[in-house]
């Protein structure tokens, strides 16, 4: 007899299973994050193609961009005016909830998807980025909790995000539209 292992069939056969099941399983994977990624192709172009149709009503010039970042598709409207975006961005995510409701009415699922109109939104992310940094060095100096100004959901999310890099805590508090992040140390 040789010193080499015999494996009995059945473990064989195991085996064998084992590994066309992980094989599976990671083909799947592959396509589920191709369909993810169809998914969120189709909801720009869903987005896109409502976007025109509303610029030519309103009778406004602007170029359609989009493209998927993560888990969300994203879709600008590259404009001088700031005739859609309004007082704090309100009609911005007015017609934000327009459009995702146009996706889904054409979808039949509900979108995440992100409008931005004349850069409002990346300007607006940097504004809140430094408040978070602010808020964050105002715990680190005082050790007391900082309450920061109302917030959408998405700019709360973006502060989160901030706040929890930097090594801190945050909630949010209050009842829309006052919601609001309270940053306080660990």
């Amino acid at each position: 007899m040789s010193d080499e292992e015999i494996v009995p069939e059945d473990d064989q056969a195991e085996s064998v299973a084992e590994a066309a099941e992980e094989s599976a399983v990671a083909k799947d994977d592959d396509a589920n994050a191709k369909a993810d990624q169809s998914e969120l192709d189709t909801e720009g172009d869903i987005a896109a193609d409502y976007l025109e149709e509303f610029l030519d009503i309103v009778d406004l010039d602007g170029d359609i961009d989009t493209y998927t970042e993560g888990d969300r598709a994203h879709v600008s409207i590259v404009t001088d005016s700031q005739a859609l975006v309004g007082k704090d961005g309100e009609v911005l995510d007015a017609l934000q909830e327009l459009v995702r409701l146009a996706v889904l009415t054409e979808t039949g699922s509900r979108s995440r998807l992100i409008l931005d109109i004349g850069g409002h939104r990346d300007k607006r992310r940097k504004e809140l980025l430094i408040m978070a940094q602010e808020a964050v060095a105002e715990v680190e100096l005082t050790g007391e909790p900082v309450r920061m100004p109302a917030m959408n959901p998405y700019e709360r999310k973006i502060v989160h995000d901030a706040v929890a890099e930097a090594g801190l805590t945050s909630e949010s508090e209050g009842v829309e539209p006052q919601r609001r992040v309270i940053v306080s140390a660990k």
